[in-house]
């Protein structure tokens, strides 16, 4: 049995992996913690042979007055939980990053992508990962998780946008995009095999098959019984508006995990898949819209 430590309570990644670890795998123990203030610094870690940190600033807008919080949660915090993580015997910390550390809002990530970020939410997640990194060891393994988009009950961020939108639009552009995203099923049980395998690195956890925007919408749709007419003029539109609106290209353009640079983390889907663990596409949308019903 391993005992797991999650640092950032009430964080939805961190609830769902806790929930999902429960009913999965309840052999093994799993705490939750929060790391505001200084309280968790008094608070043993030598017990566990996990620690999952999950907290950090997402889903706010960034502003001059809130800039430097970014960098204080997702950098110094996250450097110091990790660096208390090793002083307590911990075997293995995971430290959840994102996409946005390449700064790409279009296009394939591959290999060859540099790791630019553009703003405080990237900059400070790729500070902290490289931070992190010098202190893995043979005793201390780090583990970079990097995934996409993040959906599924209860969650914040694009998707219940996107959500409340197929619900009382009528039309909607047809568009031919792929984006990497990722059901947090998925992501549970991708970290799940992390810990497993006792596996350090960077990992780029999504879904097996790429996203198109149309087709989430019409799931979406079609869930709720909503009829939509899509628009292959409309989809002409929004694809040349993309070039130069970024919203447009948020949300109707390319931004995926090439198939060669996933190609690293296909062992882990393998297994998943053996044992016909992971949620496909369409099942993911309808247990995501529980919520919004």
């Amino acid at each position: 049995m391993k005992r797991i430590l999650i640092t950032g309570k009430n964080s939805y990644i961190g609830t769902s992996f806790e929930k999902w670890m429960r009913d999965n795998h309840p052999s093994y123990k799993i705490d939750t913690i929060s790391v505001h203030g200084d309280a968790w610094r008094e608070i043993d870690f030598s017990p566990y042979d996990v620690v999952f940190h999950v907290a950090g600033i997402a889903h706010r807008k960034e502003t001059e007055e809130n800039r430097n919080l970014y960098f204080q949660v997702n950098h110094k915090l996250a450097v110091d939980v990790a660096k208390k993580s090793k002083i307590s015997g911990v075997n293995q910390f995971i430290f959840l990053s994102t996409m946005s550390v390449y700064g790409m809002t279009k296009g394939a990530i591959t290999e060859e992508t540099p790791l630019k970020p553009k703003n405080a939410y990237g900059k400070s997640k790729l500070m902290a990962e490289n931070d992190i990194r010098i202190l893995s060891s043979d005793s201390f393994v780090v583990s970079i998780l990097r995934p996409p988009m993040v959906y599924g009950y209860g969650c914040k961020g694009n998707y219940q946008t996107l959500s409340r939108f197929a619900k009382k639009t009528i039309v909607f552009p047809k568009v031919n995009n792929k984006r990497s995203m990722i059901y947090i099923d998925n992501l549970s049980m991708f970290t799940f095999m992390i810990i497993k395998n006792k596996q350090g690195g960077v990992f780029l956890p999504t879904n097996k098959d790429y996203v198109n925007t149309t087709e989430l919408i019409q799931q979406i749709a079609r869930i709720n019984k909503q009829k939509i007419y899509y628009s292959k003029f409309l989809g002409y539109i929004v694809n040349t508006l993309s070039v130069k609106i970024p919203i447009f290209q948020k949300v109707f353009g390319d931004l995926y995990y090439s198939e060669e640079t996933r190609k690293k983390d296909l062992y882990l889907y393998n297994e998943l898949n053996k044992s016909n663990q992971l949620i496909k596409f369409k099942e993911s949308i309808v247990l995501s819209e529980r919520l919004y019903k």
